[in-house]
């Protein structure tokens, strides 16, 4: 064996490069035994598709971290008790009132901390923007079928974070014990009381005994900055870790499969733009915060049980719940000597009925379909007729429970009947979705057909020509190779077939009611008049090759 002892040559430069630095030295000792440079190499460049529907989502974290920041902030000057004191602050009409100390520190936020009456604006438009996105986002999510396999889970984790903000956002809107939101955790202690037999149990433990109690601000508090913000962080961080480890969906286009990903590298074109938006998004809800005052609480006075708030309304999102008890008729059973209030039980079983159907409907999809294939292009909402119907309806009863929700605004300001809002909400309830199901399946087959013709004739040009006949013809334009795939990429899948009646031997075979449903539904999204069959290379050619008019 020979050692070679040539001696090796410097660097460009003639200067040899050194010890290495104390930064450098650290990196190699935490990459030596955590792997970071390695992991870092193989992800960073990691590859995301541009499109602007894409940022709904990022709006939604950014709203978070909005959140979690100000929240921090909030919680260095807030009391949550229910201990009675009186207000000696800033805000001199209100001097001398008997108020509980949540109340009172939300005065004091407001008025004698530097910056806090801001920092509670922002906290609160960046709750219902973070909402808000997230409800803009899973309707793109479940319009583009980007639920489907292998995000299925991812889905439900959206679902449960959207869930979660809803009662991280009620509990926080509820902490300045104001008549506002006191009026509201009295509907919520309403609607559990309705439940039979354990519902008068939940409310003392969760009041403490007698509405109001001494204890809920101060378990809405731990709920609200511990319990939920907990989990939704740790629901959050799965559906980031999710969408790295699944890859990004990208809409159709050439060179689009669903086997990669065209688009930006993550570092360091998409991360700039991230970072960015960030502060974006940042900069206009800090602006509408300073520009709009949402739960203005010194215009509305400390919580009272024996008062309640004219125009009570509780957040956009809880809205349709409200909706559904004030239009359901005052209904009530004896039963074994106990009262059911079916005016409110019956709401609050309907209210998780709708939630859950959307946690689960990617898995009656695909159960329908019996698709087990993993999808990574999205679809467009109007190749898939029924779905897009039925989200489009599910949006309409939520807008109509909304109106019921705040029907006494809207007789108010609108100067009409309360009675008449309150019917329109009742048959609204059953009409109005299956009207838009079927307008918004309509638009969508027509959309097809034009899709269709276009694929096929062409773009219109506007070039008017004349035959020699005497005939006027627009002339079209055969579209380019990019277009005819946009138009052409997406699936038609056929009806699932019932089983034959008898099998090989002729022996009668028992269908089961799972089978009859499945092909009913199968039928029911993909049979003939649920969507318009896409062109076939004979018919383009035969076209294109000169017996149509271009």
């Amino acid at each position: 064996m020979s050692i070679d002892t040539t001696e090796k040559p410097e660097p460009s430069g003639g200067k040899s490069r050194g010890k290495a630095s104390g930064g450098e030295r650290f990196a190699d000792w935490t990459d030596g035994r955590l792997g970071i440079y390695s992991l870092a190499r193989a992800n960073m460049r990691k590859i995301f598709p541009d499109h602007w529907s894409f940022m709904l989502g990022e709006i939604v974290l950014y709203s978070f971290v909005i959140i979690i920041l100000t929240g921090v902030y909030l919680t260095l000057f807030f009391h949550p008790s229910m201990n009675e004191v009186e207000y000696t602050g800033s805000y001199v009409p209100m001097q001398g009132q008997l108020m509980s100390e949540a109340f009172n520190s939300t005065m004091h936020i407001s008025f004698d901390v530097r910056g806090g009456l801001l920092i509670r604006q922002i906290h609160h438009w960046a709750a219902l923007v973070f909402l808000a996105g997230m409800f803009v986002h899973m309707m793109r999510v479940f319009f583009t079928g980007a639920f489907r396999k292998p995000r299925e889970v991812n889905w439900l984790f959206g679902w449960l974070l959207f869930i979660l903000g809803m009662f991280t956002g009620f509990t926080g809107y509820s902490l300045p014990d104001d008549l506002l939101s006191g009026t509201g955790v009295r509907f919520m202690e309403g609607a559990i009381l309705a439940v039979p037999v354990v519902g008068t149990y939940l409310s003392f433990f969760l009041f403490g005994g007698e509405f109001p109690g001494g204890d809920f601000v101060a378990r809405f508090y731990s709920v609200h900055i511990l319990l939920l913000p907990g989990i939704m962080l740790g629901l959050l961080a799965a559906h980031l870790f999710l969408v790295f480890y699944h890859k990004h969906t990208q809409w159709a286009g050439p060179g689009r499969t669903n086997k990669n990903v065209v688009g930006m590298p993550f570092l360091p074109v998409y991360t700039a733009k991230a970072g960015g938006f960030f502060f974006l998004v940042f900069g206009v809800i800090s602006v509408v915060a300073a520009i709009a005052t949402i739960n203005p609480i010194w215009a509305i006075g400390p919580y009272r049980p024996d008062q309640v708030s004219t125009g009570a309304q509780p957040d956009w999102y809880m809205g349709f719940s409200e909706g559904l008890i004030r239009v359901m008729p005052g209904w009530e059973v004896n039963f074994w000597g106990h009262t059911l209030v079916l005016g409110v039980l019956i709401p609050l079983l309907i209210f998780p009925l709708v939630l859950v159907s959307i946690g689960v409907y990617p898995f009656i999809e695909a159960w329908i379909t019996g698709d087990k294939r993993e999808h990574h292009i999205l679809d467009r909402p109007r190749n898939a007729p029924t779905r897009t119907g039925l989200g489009v309806a599910w949006i309409t009863l939520y807008m109509v429970l909304l109106v019921g929700g705040g029907n006494d605004l809207f007789a108010t300001h609108l100067h009409l009947s309360i009675n008449a809002i309150t019917w329109f909400v009742r048959i609204g309830f059953f009409a109005a979705p299956v009207i838009a199901f079927l307008v918004t399946k309509r638009i969508c087959l027509g959309l097809q057909r034009r899709d269709r013709d276009k694929v096929l004739h062409g773009r219109e040009s506007g070039i008017i020509k004349r035959l020699p006949h005497g005939e006027f013809i627009e002339v079209h334009e055969p579209l380019d190779r990019e277009a005819l795939h946009k138009l052409t990429a997406h699936e038609q899948y056929e009806p699932a077939a019932i089983a034959p009646p008898t099998d090989d031997n002729g022996v009668a075979k028992k269908l089961t009611r799972g089978e009859k449903l499945r092909a009913k539904l199968s039928r029911g999204y993909y049979a003939e008049g649920n969507q318009i069959p896409k062109p076939t290379v004979q018919e383009y050619e035969e076209i294109t090759s000169g017996h149509g008019h271009h």
